[in-house]
């Protein structure tokens, strides 16, 4: 006859802080504006609804620890490891993204380069079209080719929309293909509030992204193209006797290392921009800014906090045993409890004072049990930190006793009740 069942908290963390590991409890512990210079387009139907009134510029966004004033209509800040969200304001509604747009046209510049299908040094042919683009340009001459990875800094350093278009119909034939295209790769990439109709960003009703698609795809564009993300660090880049200085004001202060601005009448002004100190990765979108000036400062007083009130803290590496459970006939007594990965997450900084870390799981366990069972749960919660609960895996096989064995045991456990 099997023991009671019990469930089992062990508590792991706590005011006191954390508890290393390695000094675990033992088992079974008791509960214990240049970017885009064109008016917006007229009104006319969308594919996505806007809402009627959006958040005034100003007012507070969210934030696990609590309100944070900011001036952007739109924002989201998101920890690049972790995924962790540090600050919220609308930012799932679908928005007009300006030249933010052109980080999808990026990625998919960046997949044919990947494929094959386009090279650095291959030189591709200005349309007329390309050509009398208006907006920002890396102005490009009609009847000329150029190499693809001038046409890369024009597009991110200098915001050329004449860049995106001559990209944009080497890739699929026509801009109009290659929008669809965008379309398409939105979808795999999980972009659930973004409709492309365009490679530019050129002001169209039904054109729309939303602040979390943007730091998805920023996010992307770094983990899957880190041999191109080099670009958008450039502060400067000539063409054509042209010299333009990138527009992302975080970039040229030093303070980011990439990647995008935007900026038309409707949206007003925008930045997208990524930031690596300390081996620890920020991504940020702001929107709806009312001047160059201000984006800059709001983007460096955004950034510049998620760096001073949030930590990435290793709760444990794969090997580490968190617990071990009893295991109920069982060749062992117990069997370790593991992560079977790093965990690693995004905590405000002042969080030991709030934290609770604690193990569950419910014993004794039944043998057998197989490595890679999960058996348990990991439980993060407290004031101001991201809760989350992380599966807890067998770190090894624990075979069934024999016939001897298991009479044994019931039998010791009658007899002594343990």
């Amino acid at each position: 006859m099997k023991p009671t069942p019990s469930r089992r908290s062990l508590l792991l963390a706590t005011a006191a802080g954390l508890v290393a590991p390695a000094a675990f409890a033992p088992a079974g512990a008791q509960q214990h504006h240049r970017d885009q210079a064109r008016p917006a387009a007229a009104p006319g139907t969308h594919l996505h609804h806007m809402p009627a009134d959006p958040p005034p510029a100003g007012s507070p966004a969210d934030t696990p620890i609590g309100p944070f004033d900011t001036a952007a209509r739109q924002a989201l800040i998101v920890d690049f490891d972790t995924g962790a969200t540090l600050l919220t304001k609308d930012a799932d509604t679908p928005m007009v993204p300006s030249s933010m747009t052109k980080l999808m046209t990026a990625y998919l510049v960046y997949a044919a380069l990947k494929s094959g299908k386009l090279s650095l040094t291959q030189e591709l042919p200005v349309s007329e079209r390309a050509w009398r683009m208006g907006g920002s340009k890396m102005f490009v001459q009609l009847g000329s080719s150029v190499k693809v990875e001038d046409l890369i800094r024009g597009m991110i350093v200098q915001s050329g929309n004449d860049a995106c278009i001559v990209l944009a119909e080497a890739i699929a034939g026509s801009e109009e293909a290659f929008a669809e295209q965008m379309n398409t790769k939105a979808k795999e990439l999980g972009l659930t509030q973004s409709h492309f109709r365009n490679s530019t960003g050129w002001p169209d009703p039904d054109h729309r992204m939303s602040c979390r698609d943007i730091a998805t795809l920023a996010r992307r564009i770094i983990q899957d193209f880190p041999e191109y993300y080099k670009y958008d660090a450039e502060k400067s880049f000539r063409y054509n006797n042209i010299e333009q200085e990138n527009r992302n004001p975080l970039v040229q202060k030093g303070t980011a290392d990439g990647l995008k601005t935007g900026h038309t009448e409707e949206a007003g002004y925008g930045l997208c921009a990524s930031s690596l100190r300390g081996g620890r990765r920020v991504v940020l979108v702001i929107n709806g800014l009312t001047s160059m000036h201000q984006r800059a400062e709001e983007g460096e007083r955004l950034m510049e906090w998620s760096f001073r009130e949030w930590e990435n803290v290793t709760l444990f590496t794969a090997g580490d045993v968190v617990d071990r459970a009893p295991v109920w006939l069982g060749a062992r007594a117990s069997v370790p409890l593991v992560g079977g990965r790093d965990l690693v997450v995004t905590m405000p900084r002042q969080w030991k004072s709030s934290a609770t870390v604690a193990v569950q799981y419910d014993a004794p366990l039944n043998a057998p049990v197989s490595r890679g069972d999960a058996i348990g749960k990991l439980v993060i919660s407290g004031k101001g930190v991201p809760g989350m609960e992380v599966p807890l895996l067998a770190g090894e096989d624990v075979p069934r006793l024999g016939l001897p064995g298991r009479a044994l045991a019931v039998l010791t456990h009658y007899v002594t009740g343990g």
